[in-house]
C-alpha cells in the first residue's frame, strides 16, 4: 500500500495519518490472514509494544481494523474493508485451525443475521469457524 493510499485510507476514518500509523497500517495491508499483538510487534521493529497497541486501539475505535477473539488467547487484528468510521460494514466470518493455531478470514461469508430479543443492543459480532486449515488437515 502506498503513502498516499495510507494517508487516504486513515484519513477517511477520521484518523490522523501519522509516521506510526502509517507503518501499522501497512504492516496489516500487507498480511493474508489476521495478526496478534506481538505478530504485529515482531514484523514492525522500528515501534514499541505500546505505540503498535496505541495505533491499533484508535483503528479499532474508527472501524479500520477488525479485533478477533478466536479462543486463541490473544486478540487478532485484521484491516477492516468497512467504507464507516461510524459502523463497521465488512463483518465476515474467520476460520480458526486448531493444529496450527492461525486464523483465516473467510472473505464474503457474511456473519449470520442473529435476532435478539426487545431490549437488547448488538453491538457487534464475532463468528469463528474452528477445525483444520489446508496446511494441516
Amino acid at each position: 500500500m502506498k503513502q498516499d493510499e495510507c494517508e487516504h485510507l486513515l484519513t477517511s476514518h477520521g484518523v490522523k495519518p501519522t509516521s506510526n500509523r502509517i507503518v501499522v497500517l501497512r504492516a496489516l495491508a500487507t498480511s493474508a490472514r489476521p495478526l496478534t499483538l506481538l505478530e504485529l510487534e515482531n514484523r514492525i521493529l522500528t515501534i514499541d509494544k505500546s505505540g503498535v497497541f496505541r495505533a491499533l486501539t484508535l483503528f479499532r475505535d474508527h472501524h479500520l481494523v477488525h479485533t478477533i477473539d478466536d479462543g486463541s488467547g490473544a486478540m487478532r487484528y485484521e484491516l477492516c474493508h468497512s467504507h464507516s468510521q461510524q459502523e463497521d460494514d465488512d463483518l465476515h466470518v474467520h476460520f480458526f485451525c486448531e493444529r496450527c493455531q492461525r486464523t483465516f478470514c473467510l472473505d464474503g461469508v457474511a456473519v449470520p443475521q442473529v435476532t435478539v430479543p426487545p431490549g437488547f443492543t448488538v453491538r457487534s459480532a464475532n463468528y469463528i469457524v474452528k477445525g483444520f486449515c489446508p496446511d494441516c488437515d
